[in-house]
């Protein structure tokens, strides 16, 4: 059977100098705790510490980056287990291993053939032949104390792990949490799109709800502003830090209080037409930034997806089946109303991510790189990936420098890839700074020191953690 071998020097560059430089700086931060600040894992997990069910539960159907490759192949989603209770779970990691060869240059490669040979100590490479021997050494590891949620939390060094919330959640789990006598830091990220966005499925029922949790009249101007630093308030003491904004656009407005009022008065009553969609979304994010500004949560902005483009999909198995694809997106002039009010806040932190490419350094470093508000994040999504994590580094650090990124998000929903993805971006960064050595444009204990910061440093500061 064929191995499964991570070489010490992956990712490591080519020639030997440079490789020698990188070996050493990684050795500053492989072992740094991790800082997980923008994620979707699931808050009961770790809640209510039950052993994960079997290795398609854990592995397979958390994580969109698998199977929307296996999709794409023409595998149905109801054959790994998707949208279909009554899927087989060993069959449906059969099909996973037999085309496990498409994932061959991919970031999930990487990341899966680290769980399996750290976590799950698996010798043998996952092909067709060596699928059950796999799931079964998995299933019997899984089964053990030592592999449940919080243990492997607790084994990978995370010092702390964000969740992400609609703020008509009760955020029970992180009650349970916080009221148990283990010490491990979950945390929840104010995510209010379901009642921001009028495009939204179910947002008028979503207005009710959150006018219902809040006591205040979510059908009113003042009232929905209202609730929402109500919420904001409730999840500040749940051990919120930041609030995570998904709109399709960066664009953003300025309006007057009597403009803003009858645009929310379309809204709320059912009468926005598209056009009005995408002002509201604009005027939020302004809202949200002076909302940010009192309460101190640091805003993020992650703009550029259409989501759920493949609309049969959507009706039949709902959001986040991996058919979330990047635009092309502008910032300069779209950001620019928000900026012209806030952008010079040096308490305002707001968190720029994309995915788009293109707008790296024609548009996201030049702003990070003057208004003292912006930070950028990392290469997010499809762009997580070595190659688009040596590209954002190139693109961005010119102009922008280190010090106005915040180091690396791995946005999971896969709980076990978080390690395996923050070592992948570890060892790039290492990659980078030793080019940078071996160029002579950079000391060797300077890269040092912003190896560490980059892993662990800026992300902790960033994220007020």
């Amino acid at each position: 059977m064929p191995a499964l071998n991570l070489h010490d020097d992956r990712l490591f560059p080519v020639d030997a100098a440079t490789r020698s430089i990188a070996r050493r700086l990684y050795e500053e931060v492989a072992t740094l705790p991790i800082i997980s600040p923008h994620g979707h894992t699931d808050p009961a997990w770790f809640a209510d510490d039950e052993p994960f069910g079997n290795a398609t539960e854990l592995l397979l159907k958390p994580d969109h980056y698998l199977f929307r490759m296996l999709y794409s192949q023409g595998i149905p989603l109801e054959h790994l287990g998707i949208g279909n209770p009554e899927a087989d779970p060993r069959e449906a990691w059969r099909m996973l291993a037999s085309h496990y060869h498409l994932f061959r240059g991919t970031p999930s490669r990487l990341w899966f053939d680290w769980v399996l040979s750290q976590v799950f100590e698996l010798k043998q490479r996952l092909t067709a032949e060596t699928s059950d021997f796999a799931y079964d050494t998995i299933n019997e590891a899984l089964a053990q104390p030592g592999f449940r949620p919080r243990a492997l939390f607790d084994r990978y060094r995370i010092e702390v792990l964000t969740t992400t919330e609609s703020p008509l959640d009760t955020l029970e789990h992180h009650r349970t949490i916080a009221g148990s006598d283990w010490s491990g830091r979950v945390l929840t990220a104010y995510r209010p799109d379901p009642v921001v966005d009028p495009e939204f499925e179910g947002f008028q029922h979503n207005l009710d709800r959150l006018s219902e949790l809040t006591g205040h009249d979510c059908r009113k101007w003042e009232g929905y502003l209202s609730a929402h630093r109500k919420r904001r308030a409730f999840f500040a003491a749940h051990g919120a830090t930041s609030s995570d904004h998904g709109h399709p656009t960066p664009r953003t407005v300025d309006l007057s209080i009597n403009e803003a009022e009858a645009l929310f008065a379309r809204v709320a009553g059912g009468q926005a037409s598209g056009a009005d969609a995408e002002l509201f979304r604009a005027q939020m994010l302004t809202e949200m930034a002076r909302m940010s500004l009192d309460d101190g949560l640091v805003m993020q902005i992650h703009p550029g997806s259409f989501r759920n483009h493949n609309t049969p999909l959507f009706s039949r198995f709902g959001r986040d089946k991996g058919a979330d694809i990047p635009m092309q997106t502008e910032y300069v002039r779209a950001l620019q109303p928000l900026l012209a009010r806030y952008g010079n806040e040096r308490d305002l932190t707001i968190i720029l991510f994309t995915l788009d490419e293109t707008a790296y350094s024609r548009e996201l470093a030049p702003l990070a790189g003057h208004y003292p508000a912006l930070r950028l994040g990392p290469a997010w999504w499809f762009h997580d990936s070595p190659e688009g994590m040596r590209r954002y580094r190139e693109q961005v650090t010119e102009t922008a420098g280190f010090y106005n990124t915040v180091g690396f998000n791995d946005d999971t929903r896969a709980f076990l890839s978080i390690p395996a993805r923050h070592d992948v971006a570890r060892r790039v960064d290492c990659a980078f700074l030793a080019k940078l050595v071996a160029q002579h444009r950079l000391e060797e204990d300077e890269a040092a020191e912003l190896a560490v910061d980059l892993a662990y440093n800026l992300p902790k500061k960033a994220y007020k953690l």
